[in-house]
């Protein structure tokens, strides 16, 4: 089975599993404070849930690709819409600063969970 590493958490998952799913399930903060609530429930539409996806994942869907088209998600080529995201293998998770993830500094990583209280992340 398929492991998954992010806020300092590792646990297994079923071959193709959505990963907004897993990440939700298992307790991790993916959500900015007002995103908790104001999201699109995974319909690739507010992309509030962008992550960084290291490992064997699906690839990106047409609604993932048109989103990540529009800013601020755009200007990350190396981030993915958590929500779109069916794991297939071994991933490492981190997400960044911002509302929709797209700072820089990291928030969590696969290793560490939230480095920041203030990253305005919870």
């Amino acid at each position: 089975m398929p492991k998954i590493m992010a806020e300092g958490k590792t646990f297994e998952v079923a071959e193709g599993t959505n990963l907004r799913e897993a990440l939700l399930e298992h307790d991790i903060d993916l959500y900015s404070n007002g995103a908790q609530i104001f999201n699109c429930h995974g319909h690739s539409v507010c992309g509030t849930c962008m992550v960084k996806v290291e490992g064997a994942v699906s690839e990106p869907t047409k609604l993932e690709t048109t989103r990540m088209s529009f800013p601020p998600n755009s200007g990350h080529k190396d981030r993915r819409l958590s929500c779109q995201v069916q794991v297939l293998g071994d991933v490492r998770v981190t997400k960044f600063e911002g509302h929709f993830g797209e700072g820089e500094e990291s928030f969590w990583t696969p290793e560490q969970g939230v480095i920041k209280a203030t990253a305005g992340v919870s």
